[in-house]
């Protein structure tokens, strides 16, 4: 979405903090990566009206929408199922009117969070990420873990033989228990080029906190919002959404800017995924990334635009119809 940048200054070292990252050996300094930002996701039924029209004209999809103002997308069905290669067809085609684009999609969950996935299980997976892969456009399998996934000898053990089953793809892994916080684990992954997963979110008792990490060619962020209130709530009259019911302030991106500039100077590519989708609030996000990364204003959807006032100061145009108070 905007081309290379200036990368900011290396952090401070700090031996008595183990989130600052270590001198990266694997990178060229001399050549920076491209930052890619956009949503996880892109269906979903809260949109209409917000993000997308409400009544969506003939021939209207979602990706080929979203890939008019990012350079990706997160695949996040592939979780809760393998995607099967016609749809990977279309979506190819849809959003093919933007050379730049590369999708990211999330490994299924029967690997990462159950136990006991065969060969065929792996055979489903591999259909719809081939197809992708082929295409150019599978810029990054990740390997989302949940909390309750701690670093111990089987765990590590089980992380180790899944890397080795998926190797042939770009893999980066995510961990949110401060228990893989530690630096033979980081080198783990840097030995075998695998990326790591830069997260914010809330954190609680023992969750890892935001750092600017990277220990493969591939760099990646995801901001999952920070509603404290509803992050391990397991009260049943709470909808799932309202974990990502979250809007960034800008003071709150500030410090993220400078982590993926950071993240992109020891990477070849980097994907930063605006995950608290709830009302297109990520959409927000991912917009005011792209304008602090790059510098410059940017395409805004014209729905969005009049749901949130602030992105008026980043929008490369004007609204198409006058608001009625200015803003």
């Amino acid at each position: 979405m905007f081309e290379k940048y200036e990368a900011a200054g290396k952090p401070t070292k700090n031996p008595t903090n183990k989130n600052i990252e270590p001198e990266n050996i694997h990178a060229d300094h001399a050549e920076r990566g491209i930052v890619r930002v956009g949503p996880a996701g892109w269906s979903y039924a809260d949109w209409a009206g917000i993000v997308y029209p409400r009544k969506k004209p003939a021939g209207f999809h979602e990706a080929a929408f979203l890939a008019e103002y990012f350079d990706t997308i997160e695949i996040n069905t592939s979780f809760y199922q393998p995607v099967r290669p016609e749809h990977c067809e279309l979506w190819l085609g849809y959003v093919a009117a933007n050379p730049r684009f590369q999708f990211t999609a999330k490994l299924w969950q029967r690997f990462t969070h159950e136990t006991g996935a065969d060969a065929e299980d792996e055979r489903a997976v591999r259909d719809g990420f081939d197809l992708l892969r082929d295409a150019g456009k599978l810029g990054a399998v990740l390997l989302q873990f949940p909390f309750s996934f701690h670093r111990t000898k089987d765990n590590s053990a089980y992380l180790k033989k899944l890397l080795k089953r998926f190797d042939d793809y770009p893999l980066v892994v995510e961990v949110r228990h401060a228990s893989w916080n530690d630096t033979a684990f980081y080198e783990f992954l840097r030995a075998r080029g695998v990326g790591f997963c830069n997260i914010d979110q809330p954190v609680i008792g023992r969750s890892l906190k935001p750092s600017e990490r990277t220990t493969g060619s591939v760099g990646y962020v995801r901001l999952h919002g920070r509603r404290y209130d509803t992050w391990f709530s397991d009260d049943p009259e709470t909808p799932a959404f309202e974990r990502y019911n979250y809007l960034y302030s800008e003071a709150e991106l500030e410090p993220w800017v400078a982590r993926i500039k950071h993240v992109a100077e020891h990477s070849k590519s980097t994907y930063v995924i605006a995950n608290n989708h709830f009302q297109g609030k990520g959409i927000v996000n991912a917009l005011q990334l792209i304008n602090a990364l790059g510098g410059t204003k940017v395409k805004v959807p014209e729905l969005l635009r009049q749901r949130y006032p602030e992105l008026e100061k980043i929008a490369d145009q004007p609204p198409k119809e006058p608001t009625l108070f200015p803003t």
